[in-house]
């Protein structure tokens, strides 16, 4: 596909607010503490408008911003959510979008998973220029591309406790209503319960799927309706102890009995097969790995004028890539990849209904995110998520495997590589989770280090998702103890390559990955210099206390079993090297009392210790605003160049 860049629209006046880089060795500490200056940026159906949100000013929250497609330059219509902060946007019809604000309303937090925000979702009219609040707890389900004045949304049936990574997210009762984006007015379509939760539609707003959870049996049940019918029939169970995956993803168009899954299915790696709803079975696999697991499907780039059409199969590798179904779609982004500078992850955020006009993004190791408009073969660039660092400040990643000391596995992992010769100091940072997947586009934290010389490894130790099954369950028990080790060999390794220089290792992590901090700080015949723990769980016990009753039989068996590995709380008098502290005062993932009770014990025993208390900052990114990121930052670089053991890292 041929494309043309044309110049910069007015649409980006104002992006490079900051100064670019000075003749100085660093970035300013200042380019990466900015929060994201654009975001959201989404195309209407008829491709007449593009709304975005945009952060005007170093400490100001987000704006909407309203275009006209056909003049850029005109000067865009501006919404403000003043008290409250914008967090979302999207496009339900030509003239409506649906939008998502939060405001800070307490300066405590209101129990586990329960944080100092509350949010609202209201509509905005292009057309009228009016919000209108809708209940609160509402979500879109579904669009409903073929009727373009109506959608599927749904409501919490009773409160929800755990946030989007609660395991039994789609298990908990929701209704669901046909709502019409005219009127208001909305009809009831399922009334969920305990054993008809959530469902699923299709593109016409029938329910194809439902799911439940049987408590007595301790199974997850999936159920299945023809078009038509009102009756829902049980099509299969997973015994809840069950660690293999099962995951529902889409409909086939013509026959009504034919659903596509993500499961192992026996095998180690997960796939992507055919599933009869009718007969319960399984049927075609689609595509399948014997390196990684397929993490998704990828539809069509006009859901508009295509609907849920499946375009191709992404699977885990250096980066989510895809295995092309349709081949216009592949030729599509393989123009896009040629066309657009320093191409990595890309997407097609939203498309007109006719297919002429399009929204890009890009997002890679030399691009924190960029956004492109595509009108008829032209193609302009709208902004970014940091205009501030240009492609040749920042490092490449490198993909890497490496042996497991136990034997038993290949370790992936993710190398930032820092401008110089090795060998380099080296900053071990694994993910939060531990049980997630994580592959490496643009990281802040691992940028930053790398521009202050360090380089920077992520690995993908056991109990990380995306590798297979053998990888994931082999962390069982393994707390502390191999799925440490996998970490520390991911350094030594570098060492052994001569990337790394031995004397001069550090970890830092945050949430579980600061617990591993934690951890390394107290190891026997330690291999780093420092370490820096992040929102740090210090006593499992204690956190496996808050949710204990929201998890999933197989997930409360991996989180009883952690007692079977290192607990930092009873390791705390063995801590011996540097240690550097870091929590936000209302933190409602792993709360504060994580170290009220975790520094007493250092003190106790006369562990020297740095920490920073992030005020007003929760567990996550979202909530770490310009203030926190800087005092963050300014104490990572200080602390690694002078307090990292003996002369600093």
């Amino acid at each position: 596909m041929a494309l043309a860049f044309v110049a910069l629209s007015a649409i980006s006046a104002g992006a490079h607010a900051l100064q670019n880089q000075s003749d100085a060795d660093l970035i300013p500490i200042e380019f990466f503490a900015v929060r994201e200056n654009m975001t959201n940026v989404e195309l209407s159906p008829d491709g007449r408008h593009l709304a975005l949100m945009r952060i005007p000013a170093r400490e100001a929250n987000p704006l909407i911003e309203i275009y006209e497609t056909a003049d850029f330059s005109a000067q865009p219509r501006r919404l403000n959510a003043d008290p409250m902060e914008f967090q979302t946007l999207q496009w339900v019809s030509n003239d409506l979008l649906i939008v998502g604000a939060r405001q800070k309303i307490r300066n405590r937090i209101d129990g586990f998973n329960r944080g100092v925000y509350a949010g609202k979702v209201v509509s905005y009219s292009i057309e009228s220029g009016e919000f209108e609040e809708l209940t609160s707890g509402m979500q879109v389900e579904s669009l409903l591309p073929s009727s373009p004045n109506e959608v599927i949304v749904s409501l919490p049936r009773t409160r929800a406790s755990f946030s989007a990574d609660d395991p039994f997210t789609a298990f908990r009762p929701r209704a669901y209503y046909r709502f019409n984006l005219e009127t208001g007015q909305r009809q009831l379509i399922i009334n969920g319960n305990q054993r008809i939760a959530t469902a699923a539609f299709d593109d016409d707003g029938n329910p194809r799927f439902a799911s439940g959870y049987d408590a007595g049996a301790r199974e997850f049940v999936y159920y299945y309706r023809g078009i038509g019918d009102d009756v829902w029939e049980e099509s299969y169970r997973v015994d809840g102890y069950d660690l293999s995956t099962f995951t529902p993803v889409t409909f086939d168009q013509e026959n009504e009995n034919l659903a596509y899954v993500l499961a192992h299915n026996g095998h180690d790696k997960i796939g992507f097969w055919e599933f009869n709803l009718a007969s319960g079975e399984f049927g075609e696999l689609i595509y399948r790995r014997e390196d990684s697991d397929v993490s998704g499907i990828r539809f069509h780039s006009n859901f508009w004028g295509e609907g849920s059409v499946m375009a191709g199969v992404n699977y885990f590798a250096d980066r989510i890539r895809t295995a092309w179904i349709d081949p216009d779609e592949e030729a599509l982004f393989a123009g896009l990849r040629q066309a657009i500078p320093n191409a990595h992850q890309l997407s097609v955020t939203s498309r007109s209904r006719d297919g002429n006009t399009m929204v890009v993004f890009n997002r890679g190791p030399r691009d924190p995110g960029s956004y492109y408009f595509l009108s008829d073969g032209a193609m302009r660039y709208l902004g970014g998520h940091a205009p501030q660092l240009e492609p040749e400040m920042l490092a490449d990643v490198e993909y890497i495997q490496y042996p497991s000391r136990h034997g038993d596995l290949m370790i992936p992992g993710y190398l930032t590589v820092p401008q110089g010769e090795p060998p380099f100091p080296l900053i071990v940072l694994p993910h939060g989770g531990p049980f997630v997947s994580e592959v490496i586009t643009y990281d802040e934290w691992g940028q930053f280090l790398a521009s202050r010389g360090y380089m920077v490894l992520q690995p993908q130790y056991r109990g990380s998702l995306g590798h297979g099954l053998e990888h994931y369950t082999s962390a069982l028990g393994q707390a502390g103890l191999q799925m440490q080790d996998d970490k520390d060999d991911g350094a030594l390794y570098l060492v052994e390559q001569g990337l790394a220089d031995p004397d001069r290792l550090a970890m830092f992590g945050w949430s579980y990955g600061g617990y591993a901090a934690l951890v390394a700080a107290s190891r026997e015949d330690n291999i780093y210099q420092c370490a820096i723990a992040g929102a740090a769980v210090s006593d499992p016990n204690m956190q496996l206390n808050y949710y204990r009753d929201g998890l999933s039989p197989f997930q409360e068996e991996f989180e009883l079993r952690r007692r079977e590995g290192i607990q930092p709380i009873d390791e705390a008098e063995n801590v011996n090297i540097p240690l550097f502290l870091i929590h936000g005062d209302v933190d409602q993932r792993v709360p504060l009392e994580h170290m009220r009770v975790y520094i007493p014990r250092l003190e106790r025993a006369g562990i020297p210790y740095r920490y920073l208390e992030l005020e007003g900052a929760d567990h996550f990114s979202n909530t770490l605003f310009y203030n926190h990121q800087t005092d963050l930052y300014t104490g990572l670089e200080d602390y690694l160049a002078n307090d990292c053991g003996p002369g600093g890292l």
